[in-house]
């Protein structure tokens, strides 16, 4: 549970943020796809709970938080990426199907697995736009699906796409145009942040981050990093998130690395759940300053 004493709210505000079920559902739809999700569909299948030890799936686990938002009546859901292990049809209409069943409102940010069908040519940024709109558009609620803001009792919850590590120049300005709105906010991205000290999971920003320290392309059959590293945009979306006032932006959330950790930069914390393939979730609360 992590609770922040705020003069943004004038009641109780909760939220689920759940990151990395890794749903690995297929169907005859995926047949053509196999040679890209082969390794994925292996990857999860079963897992230990992380609180019983007991065995548990993914789809045991989303359900399991489906149940618990609508039993707590939290105010949002917040599903901040790797919720697929590849973009399945199967398991992304299930999905929907389980959402169509909450009753609050949820968001979804995508992230770097849920797009990526190891091995598939194109460049990652023109992989993930092709398959959120083949594949994940829905979940979008007709939002724009690299960078949305959803306003709930008072704060602003921002979920930018950051699922191939870096951000782009219009959710850059996206994001300061946020901060010049006032609001209280809370962002919500896959890849955590960069944090002194951390490893390259937290990849958002990371000044070491390139070809050089990608030691995954070869098993994940991608691009590797480019050598030249993060953009400028990426660099300056990274310092001004931990440069900006404590007082308005609340905090950072995000998954990926399947740990759960917390660092504070400049008074502003990064809060990293633990995957939902282990029926992992974090309670959020936002309470009124006394």
């Amino acid at each position: 549970m992590v609770t922040f004493r705020t003069d943004a709210v004038t009641r109780p505000v909760n939220a689920m943020v759940v990151a990395d079920t890794h749903l690995f559902t297929d169907d005859q739809r995926g047949e053509p796809y196999r040679e890209f999700s082969g390794r994925m569909a292996k990857a999860y299948n079963q897992t230990t709970h992380f609180k019983t030890r007991q065995p548990t799936t993914p789809e045991q686990s989303f359900q399991a938080v489906v149940e618990r938002a609508n039993s707590q009546k939290v105010d949002l859901l917040a599903l901040v990426g790797d919720i697929f292990s590849f973009p399945s049809e199967a398991a992304i209409d299930w999905v929907s199907e389980q959402l169509d069943g909450v009753t609050m409102p949820w968001l979804y940010v995508a992230g770097n697995h849920d797009w990526h069908y190891e091995g598939m040519e194109g460049s990652l940024q023109d992989l993930r736009s092709d398959w959120i709109e083949q594949r994940l558009k829905k979940l979008y609620q007709g939002n724009d699906p690299l960078m949305a803001a959803y306003d709930i009792h008072g704060i602003r919850f921002l979920a930018i796409d950051n699922s191939n590590y870096e951000v782009l120049p219009e959710q850059l300005e996206f994001f300061r145009e946020q901060l010049r709105s006032g609001m209280p906010l809370v962002l919500l991205v896959h890849i955590p942040l960069y944090i002194p000290g951390r490893p390259m999971g937290f990849g958002c920003g990371h000044p070491e981050w390139g070809a050089e320290t990608d030691r995954n392309f070869k098993i994940e059959r991608r691009p590797k990093w480019p050598a030249s590293g993060h953009t400028q945009a990426t660099f300056d979306f990274h310092r001004e998130v931990f440069q900006s006032d404590s007082n308005q932006l609340l905090g950072v959330f995000a998954g990926h690395t399947h740990r759960q950790s917390v660092d504070v930069v400049n008074g502003i914390p990064q809060f990293v759940t633990n995957a939902n393939a282990t029926g992992a979730f974090m309670d959020v609360r936002f309470v009124p300053n006394a």
